[in-house]
């Protein structure tokens, strides 16, 4: 991986160009495009916005509601979500021509359960703001590619595998719940992979997924009420309590957790991720979400996932994956007024399965990567995995980013001197 620092003291009106990464872009990135956009590229890009756009949606539905935020101010802080997240995902594939995905972070959405027991929203606003800056100025550094070059490989890829083995095991027990959708859905998958390789097997599973639901009667359309709702957006107030409460711990998320399990996910699959630019458009995202009334927008790792799966095709072209996904996860933030009601008709079990079938190419790069060469980290790799797997929370900041700490430090403890 390239080191892509650039010291502090070059700072002046150029400074931020040269250190975020080139990349091919944006006028290469939309000339490829038609040929990005395969079948089994727009099949993963709408795979990670069904994935995107269910389950992580009801967690920030549910921490509305523990706040009690009205139905407007629910509405903005899904519409700063998606829509920034989308945005966030179509400038980084189309300047860079990776899968990366842009969303927010799963586990900060639901740590807001908590945090608005004790902090009005107005409070909150403000600290989502002030987590966006820290991770803007932890951008602009230049010191990111030194932390994440300082940590190794295997301990980074058993990280991702721990991070996402719950969608493997999610599958199974989605099956066990749903037994005909779910078992439906699976076997399309690995029928279309046998017989008809040619056809986007996710894509299969999920129509297939799909016409169980409705045949068994899990999706009754007719007691879906659609209907429309504002955006409210709330002013900020900037409160040294929430700062320490929120700001840190989502910052720490959005760059232990989230841009981590990207990163990590991207090298797996053998590119050479932007780590730079992912770090700071994840800080401006989470400024304008803030602004909004979201917690954030960043990098995300579940949707790089599913769009940077070898499963997708060709590397050159996966990137196709990530617009289709952008244009998607953007457009339903902004009709999450009346988005809601129908994502909530969805079988939470086929959504489930779909996901884990889709992350089945990542998590078995990460376990080759993490667990096959370089003996001397393969224990650090092991506590990686381990406290990943784990529902280890410190300071408010969720297992994945504690699994890169306590590897390294494993690792570093058992070098030989």
């Amino acid at each position: 991986m390239r080191d892509h620092e650039t010291s502090p003291a070059r700072a002046g009106s150029g400074y931020l160009s040269r250190l975020v990464e080139p990349g091919p872009g944006f006028a290469n990135g939309i000339r490829g495009l038609p040929a990005a956009l395969t079948p089994k590229a727009i099949s993963a890009g709408i795979v990670a916005a069904v994935f995107g756009c269910t389950g992580p949606a009801l967690i920030i539905i549910n921490a509305a509601d523990s706040g009690g935020l009205t139905d407007g101010q629910t509405v903005a802080w899904l519409f700063a979500c998606y829509f920034v997240g989308g945005l966030i995902s179509l400038v980084m594939a189309l300047r860079y021509k990776m899968p990366v995905g842009g969303a927010y972070s799963i586990p900060g959405a639901a740590i807001m359960a908590t945090a608005l027991a004790a902090f009005s929203f107005a409070e909150a606003v403000g600290a989502f703001i002030v987590a966006g800056v820290l991770v803007f100025v932890i951008g602009v550094s230049g010191k990111i590619g030194r932390l994440m070059r300082w940590i190794p490989t295997p301990i980074v890829m058993a990280m991702i595998a721990g991070a996402l083995i719950r969608f493997g095991v999610g599958t199974v027990e989605s099956v066990n719940s749903a037994p005909v959708v779910g078992g439906l859905a699976v076997l399309a998958f690995f029928l279309t992979m046998r017989y008809m390789p040619r056809l986007p097997a996710i894509l299969v599973a999920l129509l297939v997924g799909l016409i169980a639901a409705f045949a068994t009667g899990s999706i009754e359309p007719g007691a879906v009420t659609i209907t429309f709702t504002g955006p409210e957006f709330t002013a900020p107030d900037f409160s040294w309590d929430a700062i320490f409460a929120i700001s840190i711990p989502l910052a720490a998320l959005v760059i232990g957790a989230e841009n981590a399990q990207a990163v990590g996910v991207l090298m797996a699959e053998e590119y050479d991720p932007p780590i730079n630019a992912m770090t700071i458009i994840s800080g401006i995202g989470g400024v304008v979400a803030g602004m909004l009334g979201g917690h954030n927008a960043n990098i995300a790792g579940p949707s790089t996932a599913i769009c940077a799966s070898e499963q997708v095709g060709d590397r050159a072209t996966r990137y196709g994956a990530a617009v289709v996904f952008g244009v998607l996860f953007g457009s339903f933030g902004l009709a999450a007024g009346v988005a809601v009601p129908i994502v909530t008709a969805l079988p939470r079990e086929l959504i489930g399965v779909v996901a884990g079938l889709a992350m089945i190419g990542v998590l078995l790069g990460a376990f080759h990567q993490g667990f096959s060469r370089q003996l001397d980290h393969q224990i650090g790799a092991f506590v990686a995995l381990v406290v990943a797997m784990s529902s280890f929370s410190l300071f408010s900041v969720s297992s994945p980013f504690w699994a890169l700490v306590f590897g390294v430090l494993t690792s570093w403890l058992l070098k030989e001197k």
